[in-house]
């Protein structure tokens, strides 16, 4: 009847998916290289044409570190006076150092210290410390670096100006909300502040790094106006400042010079990293080769030095909640960085007058130097023109402020790019208006679904990621392990691609007749469960949420098929997002393939109807029940229990305790979703094809007044479509379960199998 082979089944069939798709995924990654060069079209016959070629480039890279917020058009630095009457806080015999800030973007500043010499400058230089590194540090008026590495007091004495910005650092005091009290939870947390701010920033298509970048060219451009065309501009960053310093660079050609030290390797275990540095497509197109091809043909020198240490996340205490996410930093071999060095070289060997001019300084015995040697900083100055030697140290600075506390300006950092963030979040619908039911004008159910498929496959691409199909034949094995009185019940397992399968449980009515066709449900279990939660009785673990809904579907007359999708296991699966994400992919990039086969498959079965396959899923089965019927038209309806919800406030509101910025689900955020798909645009691609909504009253995923709200524009569509009926919304007095009342009624209403 099913077509299958035995199945023999070792080990734990979950644990395994997740393994495979991580073998997957680390395939994927090592292939991104050999897959790079199709997305970039370099022209080296002139600097004018190179810059142009890879201007694409430019632009996606921009796009993915979020660095898309309009630059202020204000060009000056502001002197901030403190408790003095004045913004100079030291000076020495060669230089004076003041407090300044300059508007960056929207109405977040970048701030820090100048170092103003006596002399005419011989350039002018953004000096960018470590994000746990301060200004004041990187100059000497406090303790935290060795002398010989501040390297920003090394440029001033050497006739250098220098601006040297404070970056948001690893620290966790204001992640979070001291006044905002959800069911008697003051809610804290333990992320660093670079992830509090990365969390909520990436689901609006932006990024710390982004913001950061932001903040660095809005200070070139206030050197440039300094400037006024008489000295060349440089950037040098040490550890995340070195980050912050090579994308600058990357992305802004008036930076002549830039040295990067503690951060230049192979990038292809970024997932490994502080999420903070999780950037979405970034393997798919940029390794630090390519990175570095972008800087070209202007100088970079690679410094090799230890990265920064650091304990990542920060330990919970004072009762804040421990859900940061995982990650590390490590010195990578000098072998490794030597190797990135020459496949960025590779990329212009006998190409045309185009060449890159990067240096590679370490010490001897492939040993690391410490950050900020004078051998780098030579190297880095003769890159801007600048052939006088370096001068020795003068004086140690002192700084005159009385009150001054470096925390109070990272609390301003933090607060003015949370805020900023904010407003994003507040304006998105806005956007989405104009991105998305501004463009679909039609009131015709055909010619909607003909309309959406654009948006569709923006979706798929841009959004969830997109895999080809699968590569590998079937091959379904099958074993019986139910029995009972109405129905049989199968364990199965598909092939999808190497080291991916899909493995769930088919339950098959018993009075189908011969050559009968009767409807399927795909019954989807949430976090942590597996196939069998959705079948077993009052005496399981996971009755409480699933109610057996697989089982009494089957019990109903439906053919039923509980399929198991690979978020189980903890850190073990929200790794899979964190090695997607570079890819330009996410979980659910492996979770589409695996249904497409099940689709395939149950369309193969005699005694099923391939034009009467629905799908319901609770809690996480109902965020697949958004996304994928979304791209797959074969589901010919959806049902989202215990999930639907005002989705991008879910994510990145720190205004409500039910934001997931304040759980240990670090991999919800989908990049940019917030201008792009809100569950009201989801279900938008599911129309005309049927639609609910099941939603408990004491559900804790969100309160009615979201899901109200977002079902609201569900409605409407469906009316404007004329089509109301395929749509519906069931709220019951219950908790984050399935209710099975008004939902079964609507699959036997649209999957037309009547009630028995």
């Amino acid at each position: 009847m099913l077509n299958a082979l035995p199945l023999i089944l070792e080990g734990d069939p979950s644990a395994r998916m997740v393994a495979g798709s991580k073998e997957f995924l680390l395939r994927e990654t090592r292939n991104t290289i050999g897959r790079r060069p199709d997305l970039w079209k370099r022209d080296f016959s002139s600097i004018d044409t190179y810059y142009k070629s890879i201007a694409p480039n430019r632009d996606r890279f921009r796009r993915y570190i979020g660095a898309s917020d309009r630059r202020a058009s204000r060009t000056f630095l502001e002197y901030v006076p403190s408790t003095n009457p004045s913004a100079k806080i030291s000076e020495t015999e060669n230089y004076t150092v003041y407090s300044v800030r300059w508007l960056s973007f929207g109405e977040v500043y970048g701030e820090g210290l100048l170092l103003q010499p006596k002399m005419k400058p011989l350039a002018r230089i953004v000096a960018i410390p470590d994000a746990d590194q301060t200004p004041e540090m990187l100059v000497g008026l406090s303790s935290g670096i060795p002398t010989k590495s501040q390297f920003a007091r090394r440029l001033a004495e050497s006739g250098c100006q220098v601006l040297v910005p404070s970056l948001v650092d690893r620290q966790d005091n204001w992640s979070g909300s001291d006044t905002l009290e959800s069911r008697f939870y003051i809610r804290r947390t333990n992320l660093p502040h670079r992830e509090w701010i990365y969390r909520q920033a990436y689901e609006m298509g932006r990024h710390i790094i982004g913001y950061e970048v932001q903040q660095v060219l809005a200070a070139v451009d206030c050197l440039e106006e300094l400037a006024a065309g008489d000295s060349r501009i440089g950037v040098a960053g040490y550890g995340e400042g070195g980050l912050i310093a090579f994308y600058s660079a990357a992305l802004d050609s008036r930076i002549a010079s830039t040295l990067v030290s503690g951060y230049f390797g192979s990038r292809q275990r970024v997932w490994e990293e502080p999420i903070y540095r999780d950037v979405w497509g970034l393997l798919h197109e940029f390794g630090d080769a390519e990175i570095a091809s972008m800087v070209a043909p202007r100088s970079l020198v690679i410094e090799y030095s230890s990265v920064p240490k650091v304990a990542v996340p920060p330990k919970p205490i004072d009762g804040r909640s421990g859900n940061a996410a995982p990650g590390r930093l490590w010195t990578p071999s000098l072998e490794t960085v030597n190797a990135e060095i020459i496949r960025a070289k590779s990329f212009f060997a006998m190409q045309g007058i185009v060449r890159p001019d990067i240096t590679l300084i370490a010490g001897e015995n492939a040993e690391t130097i410490e950050f900020g040697s004078e051998k780098a900083l030579r190297a880095f100055l003769d890159g801007l023109g600048v052939i006088k030697e370096m001068s020795a140290l003068g004086t140690s600075p002192e700084d005159q402020r009385t009150y001054f506390n470096s925390d109070d300006r990272q609390k301003r950092q933090v607060k003015q790019l949370e805020a900023h963030t904010q407003k994003l979040v507040r304006l998105s619908e806005h956007v989405r208006t104009d991105f998305f039911w501004n463009k679909l004008k039609t009131n015709s159910p055909a010619q909607w679904a003909t309309d959406i498929n654009p948006f569709k496959e923006y979706f798929w691409e841009e959004v969830l990621g997109r895999f080809p199909k699968a590569d590998l034949p079937l091959n379904a094995r099958a074993r019986k392990i139910y029995d009972e009185p109405k129905w049989s019940g199968y364990e199965v397992v598909l092939d999808v691609w190497k080291d991916v399968f899909v493995w769930g449980y088919l339950l098959v009515p018993k009075d189908i007749k011969l050559g009968e066709k009767r409807p399927v449900v795909v019954c989807q279990h949430g976090l942590e469960g597996v196939p069998a939660d959705t079948v077993e009785g009052e005496s399981s673990a996971g009755y409480k949420y699933y109610k057996s809904f697989a089982a009494r579907l089957a019990e109903e007359g439906f053919v039923t098929f509980a399929p198991h999708n690979p978020y189980r296991g903890g850190d073990r699966f929200r790794e899979l997002q964190r090695i997607a994400n570079p890819l330009k992919k996410s979980l659910f990039s492996i979770i589409v393939g695996q249904h497409d086969r099940i689709l395939d498959w149950l369309s193969e079965l005699p005694f099923v109807d391939r034009t009467r396959i629905g799908f319901y899923g609770l809690s996480y089965g109902g965020k697949t029940a958004m996304r994928v019927p979304a791209v797959l038209d074969r589901y010919a309806l959806s049902i989202c229990s215990a999930d639907f919800n005002e989705w991008i406030k879910k994510n990145a509101t720190v205004d409500s305790g039910y934001s997931y910025l304040f759980t240990i689900e670090y991999e919800m955020p989908e990049f940019n979703l917030g201008h792009t798909f809100n569950y009201a645009e989801m279900a938008g691609l599911i129309a005309p094809r049927p639609f609910m909504v099941e939603r408990g009253h004491h559900d804790g995923v969100g309160p009615d007044e979201w899901v109200a709200y977002e079902f609201a524009k569900v409605r409407q569509i469906y009316a404007y479509l004329r089509i109301p009926d395929r749509t519906t919304i069931e709220f019951f007095n219950g908790p984050h379960t399935i209710n099975g009342v008004g939902t079964f009624e609507f699959l036997h209403k649209h999957l037309n199998l009547p009630k028995r």
